[in-house]
């Protein structure tokens, strides 16, 4: 299928065929991730497929260009200069990777480790990922892995799974560069991608081996003489003073003084221009007298801190105080930075100063900016010395505090604001060329280590700078999706909180942020804690918001309790949170809305069975407060009281309503977040249990793209197969339920019995293919997800008996139909799907000529009036039943109102004069999914 694109869709198609995340394709193409998200959404209705994985077969089927010559591989820096010599370590590398997938160049620092490592990721036939982790704290490799790949953690995914997913999509090399320092957790993290990606190669850089199983090392040592070096030294020299002319016997004396070192040759090639090569022969001589002795495990780096010693010593007073300060930096800085550490000196002073440190290559711009700079590693671990050694180290991390604190304040500040004035969209920060919330994620990224390091250096113990930085890395953190980071960060907050009112909010905030990825005993505690400090506080409004919220949780997110709660326990909470309404400001709607979601959800016996009349009234509460969150959880309750009554039409309005609150929520809010993932969460199943399958379809591809919940490895898949089978897109159904079931066993077969609608959905597409052999099997697996979910699922649920009742129908198979009619009008402790079950179940007493078949039907019609699609159903039974074109031409029309193309085939063909359309229909509907016509 071709479909007609604009040519914005065209390049956004092209970056999907070539593999791009979103946030990678809005930095391609200078557009946003939410621009990216509509474009890839309209790609899909357009091509009729279900997810981005079918769109880019579709893309490559139709001959799109997927050659994108402009987009650089991930995290490469770019070369400013040219690359000189390493042939035969290059050779090397490659050669390991024969023989293994993780490969270490090992060597001292400056000996050109990372230079080659990004030569061999920039020309990797297959692709690569380049990660720098100089600036990298020992537990944040995977944060950096993350940020390179453009993933994010999602609810119920923690952030390594999202790098896993994203790697075993066929990411070929991915690099580690520079991992001395986080030697234990790159290894780890290595070792664990490694057995997770089979399809994944790792190039590490470091002084030491990794130590795992497996791996190999390439040395890299000094450039070889009368070759490699004097080359290396001429363009490095040339590039300082174009009309450079060296004696080669000189030269090649320096580089041997030099020990071929490549840092140590770039420094001494970049004075040459100044002293030329005689006097740089005499100064390198004087300084390297002045470092003899020591162990002969040294000696190679002697020339190494020669050159270093006699660079800085060359620095005025200025320069010199100047480069030890930029030593506190473990990532790039720009002007404003660089100031901020010198104490009061005026920007265009340390311009100045910083762009000599620039021409005497002790400064060097950072890839790909033209207002950043860095030091390179072992430049800033000599510069960090002199610092400590000159007794400045104390004033200067506490100026890098501050300047840490007021940077991540300003950001957050920002952030919130976009997003109050955006509804959830950052807005631009610096300039109209960084486009909404790719600036902000871009500025933070350049200063996100060294926020982290400043905050970690502080010293313990409650601080105004260290308690402003950790609340600031909390929301920004949780913006750019690291969610368990953000979650500890807000607790840092509260134990650095100067006071216990700041406690109680930093509490407050780590428990929005948890509530999807940790367990809900964890988020009860959190608000107890809040409510607690709020106490402490004389906040007696902020405690019983707290407690109440507790509740509301303990009964409403039932599942993400390993042990529930109990109702009297809960309702003692209640009383508490009463009492302290009444103590601070009971008429405050705020508080009021908090109280009345927390009676709904516990005033009855029942788990999770709220109260319809308080439920309405928690509603209507919650609306007086015009908070699109509150009233959302208002419109939940309401909703989860009609599923239970059965209204389920009236229950998909709410879940409308609610979907449309998500366009008014900050999604970089983590108070928005509960909201947002448990909307697109129900939204699907909301629509399928109405029989409203193209809501259900468009619920689930807004799921599927939502950087919150989307492309969950087995969750997002779940909530959308059940209406792939039903609308007839078996192939998209297979392709994955296999995906999902994979990504759970992957998890360990977690505890999941809303897997079971699901796993029986795809047991119900190989039914209708008339593959009973997989039939089987997948209705197996149903029962394997009801021996590891909770206590109390029944074996067959109401949507399983729709299935063994439907494949019946579809098998001609109807020896075991009274047993199978009879459960499909069982009772079922998970109903939602019962009236399902009883349309499949009427038609299949039909066609097996039950004597009962209509009473079956007309029990069945008492439920349909709630489900589109047993509506439909029902007709074509009472058609078969009656022998009633009129009925049965009355059904493919219903077929056609929701979209269910396999069924409305199925209809055509008990219609005589239209059974060769629906023929041609069935047959085009099974093709796709690569199977012959049954």
């Amino acid at each position: 299928m071709i479909a007609k694109v604009s040519q914005r869709e065209a390049e956004v198609l092209a970056a999907v065929a070539a593999r791009l995340s979103n946030a990678q394709i809005a930095n391609r193409l200078r557009i946003s991730v939410r621009t990216v998200e509509s474009h890839v959404a309209s790609l899909l209705r357009k091509y009729g497929v279900a997810d981005r994985q079918e769109l880019a077969q579709q893309a490559v089927q139709a001959g799109v260009d997927r050659d994108i010559p402009d987009t650089p591989q991930p995290g490469v820096p770019a070369p400013m200069t040219s690359f000189v010599g390493r042939e035969r370590e290059h050779e090397a590398v490659l050669a390991a990777f024969g023989a293994s997938r993780l490969v270490t160049l090992l060597g001292p620092g400056g000996a050109g480790k990372s230079r080659l490592a990004a030569e061999i990721c920039s020309t990797y036939p297959a692709g690569g990922a380049f990660v720098d982790l100089v600036p990298v704290r020992d537990g944040f490799v995977t944060q950096a892995t993350a940020k390179v790949l453009g993933v994010g953690e999602r609810a119920q995914q923690p952030l390594e799974d999202a790098v896993i997913e994203r790697l075993r999509r066929g990411r070929a090399l991915l690099v580690l560069d520079n991992c001395e320092h986080v030697l234990d957790t790159a290894a780890g993290f290595a070792e664990r991608m490694l057995a997770a990606c089979p399809g994944t190669r790792i190039l590490v850089t470091s002084r030491e081996r990794l130590g795992v199983p497996g791996e190999r090392t390439v040395p890299i040592g000094p450039l070889p003489l009368d070759s490699d070096a004097e080359a290396l030294f001429l363009d490095r020299a040339t590039a300082a003073d174009p009309e450079f002319d060296a004696d080669p016997a000189l030269l090649t004396e320096i580089c041997a003084r030099l020990d071929g070192i490549p840092l140590a040759i770039e420094l001494a090639a970049a004075r040459s221009a100044s002293l030329g090569l005689a006097g740089l022969l005499v100064a390198l001589d004087d300084t390297l007298r002045l470092l003899t002795g020591g162990r002969a495990a040294d000696r190679r780096h002697r020339s190494l801190r020669a050159v270093l010693e006699w660079s800085h010593d060359l620095l005025d007073e200025e320069e010199q105080a100047l480069f030890r300060r930029l030593s506190m930096f473990c990532g790039g800085f720009d002007l404003a930075a660089a100031t901020a550490l010198t104490a009061g000196r005026p920007p265009g002073a340390v311009s100045h100063v910083l762009g000599r440190l620039v021409d005497k290559s002790l400064v060097v711009r950072a890839p790909g900016t033209a207002s950043r700079w860095r030091l390179l590693q072992t430049v800033r671990a000599f510069a960090e010395d002199l610092l400590r050694d000159s007794g400045e180290h104390d004033p200067a991390r506490e100026l890098h505090l501050l300047w840490a604190a007021s940077t991540a304040t300003a950001m957050r500040e920002r952030l919130i604001a976009a997003g109050q004035h955006g509804a959830g969209t950052a807005a631009p920060f610096e300039d109209s060329q960084k486009d909404g919330a790719e600036g902000w994620r871009r500025e933070f990224d350049e200063v996100s280590d060294d926020l982290r390091a400043a905050l970690a250096a502080a010293p313990p113990g409650p601080g105004g700078a260290a308690h402003r930085l950790a609340r600031s890395l909390g929301h920004l953190t949780f913006a750019r999706r690291f969610l368990a980071e953000a979650q500890g960060h807000y607790r840092q907050a509260a134990e650095r909180a100067p006071g216990p009112a700041e406690a109680a909010e930093d509490l407050r905030h780590a428990a929005d942020c948890s509530l999807d990825n940790i367990s809900g005993q964890f988020v009860f505690d959190l608000l107890l804690a809040s409510a607690a400090q709020a106490h402490a506080a004389g906040d007696e409004k902020g405690r019983a918001v707290a407690l109440a919220r507790a509740v509301e949780t303990a009964a409403r997110f039932l599942a993400s309790f390993p042990e529930g709660i109990p109702g009297e326990r809960l309702r003692r909470h209640l009383t508490e949170a009463a009492e302290a309404a009444e103590a601070g400001d009971p008429g405050d709607p705020t508080v009021a809305a908090a109280l009345a979601a927390a009676a709904a959800w516990t005033a009855r016996p029942g788990a999770f069975d709220p109260d319809p009349a308080l439920a309405a009234r928690a509603l209507a509460v919650a609306r007086t407060t015009g908070d699109a969150v509150l009233i959302s959880a208002g419109l939940d309750a309401v909703t989860t009281a009609a599923v239970r009554a059965g209204r389920h039409r009236e229950a998909r309005r709410h879940t409308e309503e609610r979907l449309a609150l998500l366009s008014v929520m900050d999604r970089d809010d983590p108070r928005s977040a509960i909201e947002i993932v448990d909307t697109l969460h129900v939204a699907c199943t909301d629509a399928i249990v109405a029989g409203d399958l193209p809501a259900a379809i468009t619920a689930g591809r807004i799921m599927m793209a939502d950087d919150l919940v989307g492309d969950h490895p087995y969750i997002s898949a779940s909530r959308l197969i059940p209406a792939l089978v039903l609308t007839g897109d078996l192939g998209a159904a297979l392709r994955y339920g296999e995906r999902m079931w994979a990504g759970w066993e992957r998890a360990g077969r977690p505890p999941a019995g809303w897997l079971l609608p699901s796993v029986s959905a795809v047991a119900l597409a190989h039914g209708l293919l008339d593959d009973r052999v997989r039939f089987r099997l997948w209705r197996h697996r149903a029962g394997v997800v009801v021996d590891h979910a909770q206590a109390g699922h029944a074996r067959l649920t109401s949507f399983g008996a729709f299935v063994d009742a439907r494949a019946a129908l579809q098998s001609g198979d109807l020896s075991d139909a009274a047993a199978l009619v009879g459960r499909a009008f069982g009772t079922f402790s998970m109903g939602r799907y019962a009236a399902y079950a009883q349309a499949a179940g009427a038609e299949l007493a039909v066609v097996a000529g039950l004597p009962d078949a209509p009473d079956r039907l007309a029990a069945a019609l008492l439920t349909a009036g709630e489900n589109h699609w047993a509506s439909a159903c029902l007709a074509r039974a009472g058609g078969r039943l009656h022998a009633d074109p009129d009925a049965l031409t009355a059904s493919v029309a219903q077929w056609e109102g929701i979209d269910a193309r396999l069924e409305r085939a199925h209809t055509l063909l008990l219609i005589p004069h239209r059974a060769e359309e629906g023929r041609a229909a069935l047959e085009a509907l099974i093709t796709r999914t690569g199977r012959r016509t049954p």
